[in-house]
C-alpha cells in the first residue's frame, strides 16, 4: 500500500508527523510517498497551508498531526478489499 505524504519545506508539523510515520509505516509494510506541494501548483491551491497531509488513493487519511488509528483504519481495509 502506498501512502501519500503531501508536506512544505521548512514546516515544524511536517517534520514532527515524518519523524512519527515513519516507524508505524515500517511495522505495517506501507510506503511512503513524499510529495513537496510547493512543486505543484494544483497541490499548493488544493492543501495551500493544510499540510501535512496522508492521502491513500482519493482519501484523505489524516492532516496535521499523525493519527495513528486513521492509518491502521486504511491499511486494514485496503487489505480487507484485497
Amino acid at each position: 500500500m502506498d501512502i501519500l505524504f503531501y508536506h512544505r519545506p521548512d514546516c515544524h508539523l511536517c517534520e514532527d508527523m515524518a519523524r512519527a510515520l515513519a516507524p508505524l509505516a515500517a511495522e505495517l509494510g506501507v510506503t511512503v510517498r513524499a510529495v513537496d506541494i510547493e512543486s505543484d501548483p494544483d497541490l499548493e491551491a488544493r492543501y495551500g497551508l493544510k499540510v501535512p497531509v496522508l492521502v491513500h488513493g482519493d482519501t484523505e487519511i489524516c492532516c496535521y498531526r499523525l493519527d495513528e488509528g486513521a492509518v491502521r483504519r486504511a491499511v486494514d481495509a485496503k487489505k480487507a478489499t484485497h
